[in-house]
């Protein structure tokens, strides 16, 4: 076997590593001073996106329509209403959509904005365009992208109009909630990696009749429901989708229960392990009617639980029409790894 030898070095050559050294710290601090302008430069870049021409309507059945989605599949009552509203929430009733929730990620700590129509602290001071622009673009009245937490995009014009409508139509609220505090973590994705998303394809003029239909449930869970959204693997950083969709999500903590993590479960209809497989129609409606099994569950069930028989039988036929995905996910509720 060979030896090797490291060459020696010299008190000639001291200098010259020296200077070789300074050199990479020099070229080091560079690119790091280099990046961090990149990211104070780009953080809060603007997006140009149009703004669909839909305007709310005072028509009751209309608004009636928006408060069904708003409390319901849309689940915008699950974050928009106060903390000190939860128990209400819980109780079926109705509390305004005042905003002032934070939820503290790695990139940084975001809140959610005041929805009712007051006119300094809620969307009273923006136009039905910019809202409707938001929801199914991802642009903020800014121009900067608005965080992928509402994946509404494929929202048909008339459920969003009925959207708009109610919003409009609650009693205007002063709830002052300040913009995110976003981290350096928040300040590279939103320069590099976050990005408005738009609609897969061009939306309906209509959503699908409310019948317990796969076409039916197929709009529910992509376009208002977002089921996709906790029950498939993704970036924490960007929000992309790294798994396959509907197979199970990441962890999230449990609220009041240090240790431990809920995990979404695979909701295709895989015979070994997709929740699908094993319940039958009359038991997953039956489900959405209990509400929470698990304190601090992650789960929107008072949200999912007010929704019609008829878009709980959709939705469970749409799911049980998927690709199945053999993916464990073991416990609902389990100790953190």
């Amino acid at each position: 076997m060979e030896d090797y030898h490291f060459p020696s070095l010299s008190l000639t050559s001291l200098p010259m590593v020296k200077k070789i050294l300074l050199g990479v710290l020099a070229l080091l601090l560079l690119v790091i001073g280099g990046g961090a302008l990149a990211v104070s430069l780009r953080w809060d870049r603007t997006f140009v996106a149009p703004y669909p021409d839909l305007a709310a309507t005072p028509d009751p059945s209309v608004i009636a329509r928006g408060r069904y989605l708003a409390y319901g599949p849309g689940v915008c009552a699950d974050c928009h209403t106060a903390p000190a509203d939860s128990t209400s929430l819980r109780r079926g009733e109705e509390p305004l959509l005042v905003g002032g929730r934070e939820f503290v990620t790695p990139p940084g700590t975001f809140r959610v904005p005041n929805l009712t129509p007051d006119s300094g602290t809620g969307i009273g001071r923006r136009s039905d365009g910019e809202l409707a622009r938001i929801l199914r673009y991802g642009v903020r009245a800014d121009g900067r992208a608005a965080l992928p937490f509402m994946a509404v995009h494929d929202m048909s014009d008339s459920d969003l109009i009925a959207l708009l409508s109610f919003l409009r139509a609650q009693a205007p609220v002063s709830n002052a909630v300040p913009d995110h505090d976003v981290n350096f973590l928040g300040k590279v994705a939103l320069a590099f990696m976050l990005k408005p998303t738009g609609p897969d394809a061009p939306p309906p003029r209509d959503s699908p009749l409310s019948a317990p239909t796969v076409e039916r449930g197929a709009y529910l869970v992509k376009a208002t429901a977002d089921c996709a959204g906790c029950h498939t693997q993704r970036n924490m950083i960007d929000g992309s989708f790294t798994g396959p969709r509907l197979a199970g999500g990441n962890p999230f903590p449990a609220e009041g229960q240090p240790g431990f993590v809920f995990v979404p479960p695979n909701l295709t209809p895989d015979p070994n392990t997709g929740r699908m497989a094993t319940w039958t129609e009359e038991q997953f409606v039956t489900r959405f009617r209990m509400g929470a099994g698990i304190p601090g569950s992650p789960m929107p069930w008072r949200a999912f639980g007010r929704m019609t028989d008829n878009d709980l039988r959709a939705i469970y036929r749409y799911l049980r029409s998927v690709p199945a995905v053999e993916h464990e996910t073991g416990p609902s509720l389990r100790p953190k790894d």
